[in-house]
């Protein structure tokens, strides 16, 4: 399936915003959009959502047809629980996470043994486990601990561009990832110079504009066959005003999912 997640509506739910974004508004736009799949990822406020506000938000999820999945950093025992009770209630069945936080940064054994106690209760409830490729884990680590965890319910959630700022080459890290990749964040990418053509800014650019060879992405993954969900992403620059940002963000959303339906 094709989704989006609260990244696709950065600037709108962010504290610039006049008026931010709910989380349920941000399911309405999903919807209206026709799209069925909603990634809420890095949406720091779900965790304190009660029990009735969860329940709310997967019957306005179910009414308008719409599969949630969700997303957080860390590997942490009780984190990674904690995120489980969560998809429960909210009927997820995809947990995308990564390894670092700003507050716990393992190595990679100690990152290995954490989701070894984590995932036999992802594997009992049903719950997949995905850690995104980004420029603080190298893609070939991140598939070495995948491999030694063994876990049929843990595997990658693949987005390039992020690798990027390691001096990973894309296609490298989609050939290298492939085999074990359960989750995808598709947005593209561009390198454009500075003022004064000092140096280089890597910022997003609408799908199919940019650096990232989806061709190459989609022959190799296969997310269609192997049932991998892509979720869209931006990384929008600021437009220099909330009103142009917005409007760009919301055309953003409407041309990108055009190029994955165009696209499959």
């Amino acid at each position: 399936m094709i989704g989006l997640s609260t990244y696709a509506f950065f600037w709108q739910f962010s504290e610039l915003a006049p008026q931010p974004l709910t989380l349920p508004e941000m399911l309405q736009r999903t919807h209206d959009l026709d799209t069925n799949l909603f990634q809420i990822c890095d949406y720091a406020p779900l965790l304190n959502y009660s029990a009735a506000e969860l329940r709310d938000l997967k019957a306005m999820a179910d009414d308008l047809g719409i599969q949630l999945e969700l997303g957080t950093r860390g590997v942490l025992t009780d984190h990674l629980a904690t995120y489980l009770h969560l998809a429960d209630a909210l009927g997820a069945t995809m947990v995308r996470s990564m390894i670092n936080t700003a507050d716990h940064q393992p190595s990679l054994s100690e990152a290995e043994a954490l989701l070894k106690i984590a995932l036999p209760a992802y594997e009992a409830a049903g719950v997949t486990l995905a850690l995104e490729t980004y420029e603080q884990v190298a893609s070939r680590d991140l598939v070495a601990l995948v491999e030694a965890v063994g876990s049929s319910h843990l595997g990658i959630c693949l987005d390039p561009a992020n690798s990027v700022a390691a001096l990973e080459n894309p296609v490298d890290v989609i050939d290298r990832c492939a085999p074990y990749v359960v989750n995808m964040h598709v947005k593209d990418f561009a390198f454009t110079r500075r003022g004064g053509w000092v140096g280089f800014t890597l910022e997003g650019a609408e799908l199919g504009t940019g650096l990232l060879d989806y061709g190459h992405l989609m022959a190799t993954v296969q997310p269609e066959s192997r049932g991998i969900n892509r979720i869209v992403e931006h990384w929008l620059p600021w437009q220099g005003d909330f009103e142009e940002t917005s409007r760009m963000e919301n055309l953003w959303n409407v041309n990108n999912l055009a190029y994955l339906r165009s696209n499959n």
